[in-house]
């Protein structure tokens, strides 16, 4: 099995070289994995203690910073090194200055794994959520390098509990310790004789809840709210779009929306204009000069035309619309939740943990059709008890679930 894994990695490696002649984003990956020996400095690395973070991609780096950078304030003693799979992930986060070293991680070959470890000397290794490396895995418990995996969520349908996974879950004994994010995940690591793991909950939770904490303001966008009520639309697909324009023609009273679409290209940003009416929409970067036209904040639809602003835009929500319903999945509900306002979606969210949570505990709410979107908007926005209490379930669920990078930190201090 071990062999047919390794040809698998070499055959995935050269897929994307292959790729990479015409994928922006393959062509990204072989670029970092060139010379990747080569940004691992030794007067950087050479007696110093090293601690590894390993996260997939964007999402799964936000679960990791809470837990990197509690790690490293306090121990500074360490090195921090952060490793990327994913360009999404490396392209966005590469100036992070979090870490002392930030890189892809070169493709899982046996040959690659003992050479990292001889470049790195880990001191201790920490995988996010799910990204399961075996050629790296073994290489770094033959070190007898203390190796975590946190936030982790297994689900039956993954190979470690198929008839075939044998192999793959003895890979799993290589972890010192699992944290996993809830009591199914544990139980399914128990079926396969894993008991080195605990529910220590989702680091996710505590990165939103700093990013709330430290949200920024926006000028423009309070004069162009004013007193009325906000429908905040994240990451915004076009299903999403027009089935939000059916709520706003069939609502017919005064709101404000604000658009953050997940693609700004120009061409979808005059799709949007010209689905709501020119005249009345207005994009951010149109108000936000100091010497913009102040009958433009008078306009209906804000359209967020640049890219790092969301996570803080919730903040203005009366009731927030997540994109992605339609697809293959909605994008980050917690983002707006935190901000204790009510959420809704479409109908492809079962695989999110947090949005079947947030139905269950009335702070959020999914639709198939239009018209059960706008009987949803409307109710909420019409009936003040009833979106207070969808609020306040979501700041009730919030709440209950901070803590995850607390007990993860304390847990590695006592190992």
């Amino acid at each position: 099995m071990r062999l047919l894994y390794s040809l698998a990695i070499s055959l995935y490696a050269l897929g994307v070289r292959c790729a990479a002649i015409f994928n922006t984003k393959a062509s990204q990956m072989r670029a970092g994995w060139k010379n990747w020996d080569k940004r691992f400095p030794k007067e950087l690395l050479n007696g110093k203690r090293i601690a590894w973070f390993h996260a997939s991609s964007l999402g799964e780096f936000e679960q990791a910073r809470p837990v990197m950078e509690t790690f490293r304030l306090r121990h500074p003693e360490y090195k921090v090194v952060l490793t990327f799979f994913s360009p999404s992930g490396y392209e966005v986060r590469k100036n992070y200055d979090g870490a002392d070293i930030v890189c892809y991680l070169p493709p899982d070959t046996r040959r690659n794994a003992r050479r990292l470890m001889q470049l790195m000397h880990p001191d201790i290794a920490l995988f996010v959520k799910y990204d399961f490396w075996f050629n790296y895995l073994e290489a770094l418990n033959r070190r007898k390098t203390p190796t975590y995996l946190f936030s982790a969520i297994f689900r039956p349908s993954q190979y470690f509990f198929k008839w075939y996974g044998t192999w793959f879950a003895r890979q799993l004994q290589c972890y010192r310790h699992i944290f996993v994010q809830n009591d199914e995940s544990r139980k399914l690591l128990s079926n396969i004789r894993i008991s080195r793991c605990s529910i220590a909950g989702d680091t996710r939770f505590d990165r939103v809840n700093d990013i709330a904490q430290q949200a920024k303001r926006f000028p423009p966008i309070e004069q162009f709210i004013g007193n009325s009520p906000v429908l905040m639309a994240g990451s915004s697909w076009e299903p999403d779009e027009e089935n939000i324009l059916r709520f706003v023609e069939k609502y017919g009273k005064p709101l404000k929306i604000i658009l953050a679409p997940h693609q700004i290209g120009e061409s979808h940003l005059q799709h949007i204009e010209k689905m709501f009416a020119p005249d009345h929409c207005v994009r951010f970067s149109q108000i936000d000069r100091p010497d913009a036209d102040p009958t433009l904040s008078q306009r209906q639809v804000l359209v967020i035309d640049n890219i790092g602003m969301l996570s803080s835009l919730y903040r203005y929500a009366t009731v927030a619309y997540i994109g992605g319903g339609f697809g293959r999945g909605i994008h980050n509900t917690l983002e707006a939740a935190v901000f204790g306002c009510p959420v809704c979606f479409g109908p492809n969210y079962h695989k999110f943990q947090e949005a079947r949570e947030l139905i269950g505990c009335g702070g959020a709410k999914s639709y198939n059709t239009p018209g059960e979107l706008i009987e949803i908007l409307a109710k909420w926005f019409d009936d003040d008890t009833s979106r207070h209490n969808a609020a306040e379930a979501c700041d009730r669920y919030m709440k209950s679930h901070l803590g995850a990078t607390q007990t993860i930190i304390e847990t590695l201090e006592t190992r």
